[in-house]
C-alpha cells in the first residue's frame, strides 16, 4: 500500500479507488518485463500517467522515454516522425533526421491515440514490434533499434478492425497486456477529493483563496455522469474559482456549471463520417497542403533570387571590363610601341655592325652609345 501512495506522489495520481489500484499495480508487476502494453480507457482519465510509472520502474529508467501524440501528427508527416527521413526523400526534407524510434534506442516509446494511425504507418509499426527494425522515409537501409513500446488509445480497437481501419495483427502485437484506466465515474469516491486539488492548485498558480463545496453541493458531484472524466472536471473547478467571488459553493451555484444533460457538444455530425475524414484529419490535410505549397513558394523564390543574383554578377563583370577597356587598349598601344623600338633598336645595331664589319667600337661611335652598352645590347639580341 505505501508502494502505492509513494507512486501516487511522484505522479500526480489523485483517488484510493480499487480500479486505480488494481490498474497501478498491474503497471508496476509489469515494469521489469519488456512487454508490450496497451492502456486503455475513455478520453480525460488520465492514461498519460502508466506509461510514465511502467518506464520509471524498469531497467530503461534511466534512458529515453519519449510520448508521442499520434493523433496529433498529420498523415502526410506521421512516417517521418515516427522513423525519421533522409535529405531530400520530400519537398522540405533539407537534412537528415532522427525519428522518435530511433532517438528513443535502449529506451521507451508511449504512442498515446495509436488507434489514429493510418493503415501504412501501422504495418511500420508491426515491423518494429516483431524485429526492432525500419527504414528511414526515403531509405533503403534497414535500422535496428532496441525499444519497448507502450500504447494507449480510447478508440474502440475491435470495432475499428472490424471497419478495417486497424491492422488485426498489430492490435495482438501491442495488447499483450491490456491496462485499463477507469473513468470517472466508475470512481465516485475520488470526486471530490480531485476538485480539492484542482481548487488548491489554481488558488496557489493565481495566489487567491481555494473554492469550497457545501455539503449538499458535494452530492451532484457524484451523481454527474462525467463524460469528459478528469479533464471536465478539472475545467470546471477552473472554472468557477475564476468567476465566484464567493468561496463557498452552493449546490445552486454548482449547477450553474454542470451541464444539464450528459452530452457533449458534437462538432461534426454526419451519417456517412464513419467512412468519410474526421474534422480534425480535414484540418490537418489542409495545414499539410498548405506546408507544401509554402515550401515550394520557397523553393522557386529562391531560384529566383539565385537568377537574379547570377544576372547582377554578369552585369557587373561586363561593367568592369567597359569602364577597363580604355586602361587595357592603352596598356596595350604602350606594349607595342615598346615592341616596335625595340625592333628598330635591333636593325639600327645591325646595320651598324655589317657598315663596321663587326668591330664594336666603331659602330658604337657611330650609334652614339658606349663599347660596353652595344656589347650588353648585342647580348641581348642575341646578334
Amino acid at each position: 500500500m505505501m508502494k502505492h501512495q509513494e507512486i501516487k506522489q511522484r505522479f500526480g495520481i489523485v483517488g484510493n479507488s480499487s480500479k486505480l489500484d488494481q490498474a497501478i499495480s498491474i503497471a508496476l508487476q509489469i515494469a521489469p518485463t519488456d512487454i508490450s502494453v496497451l492502456i486503455t480507457g475513455e478520453s480525460g482519465v488520465g492514461k498519460e500517467s502508466m506509461p510514465k510509472i511502467i518506464h520509471y520502474n524498469s531497467q530503461r529508467k534511466h534512458n529515453k522515454y519519449i510520448a508521442v501524440n499520434c493523433g496529433a501528427i498529420p498523415e502526410g508527416t506521421i512516417d517521418s516522425e515516427l522513423f525519421g527521413h533522409e535529405k531530400g526523400a520530400f519537398t522540405g526534407a533539407s537534412d537528415n533526421r532522427k525519428g522518435y524510434f530511433e532517438v528513443a534506442d535502449s529506451g521507451t516509446i508511449f504512442l498515446d491515440e495509436v488507434g489514429e494511425l493510418p493503415l501504412s504507418t501501422q504495418v511500420r509499426l508491426l515491423r518494429v514490434l516483431e524485429s526492432g527494425e525500419f527504414m528511414k522515409v526515403g531509405s533503403s537501409q534497414v535500422k535496428k533499434v532496441d525499444v519497448r513500446v507502450i500504447a494507449a488509445t480510447n478508440v474502440n480497437i475491435e470495432d475499428a478492425i472490424s471497419k478495417g481501419k486497424f491492422r488485426e495483427d498489430l492490435y495482438y502485437r501491442l495488447n499483450t497486456i491490456n491496462i485499463k484506466v477507469p473513468s470517472l465515474a466508475e470512481r465516485i469516491e475520488d470526486i471530490h477529493l480531485l476538485f480539492r486539488k484542482f481548487s488548491s492548485d489554481f488558488a496557489d498558480r493565481y495566489h487567491i483563496p481555494p473554492i469550497r463545496l457545501k455539503e449538499e453541493a458535494v452530492e451532484i458531484l457524484h451523481s454527474y455522469s462525467w463524460p469528459g472524466n478528469i479533464r471536465q472536471l478539472k475545467n470546471i473547478v477552473e472554472q468557477i474559482s475564476a468567476i465566484e467571488q464567493d468561496r463557498s459553493i452552493s449546490l445552486e451555484i454548482l449547477k450553474n456549471y454542470i451541464p444539464k444533460h450528459n452530452s457533449t457538444p458534437i462538432l461534426f455530425r454526419d451519417e456517412k463520417s464513419e467512412n468519410d475524414f474526421s474534422e480534425r484529419e480535414i484540418l490537418y490535410k489542409v495545414l499539410f497542403d498548405m506546408k507544401n505549397d509554402l515550401n515550394d513558394l520557397k523553393r522557386v523564390t529562391k531560384e529566383l533570387m539565385s537568377s537574379s543574383q547570377q544576372q547582377i554578377n554578369e552585369e557587373k563583370t561586363i561593367n568592369h571590363i567597359i569602364e577597363n577597356s580604355d586602361k587595357i587598349i592603352q596598356k596595350n598601344k604602350e606594349e607595342d610601341l615598346l615592341l616596335t623600338l625595340q625592333e628598330q633598336e635591333k636593325i639600327l645595331i645591325e646595320k651598324a655592325l655589317k657598315r663596321h664589319q663587326g668591330r664594336r667600337k666603331d659602330a658604337a661611335d657611330e650609334l652614339g652609345i658606349s663599347e660596353r652598352t652595344l656589347y650588353r645590347k648585342i647580348k641581348e639580341y642575341l646578334l
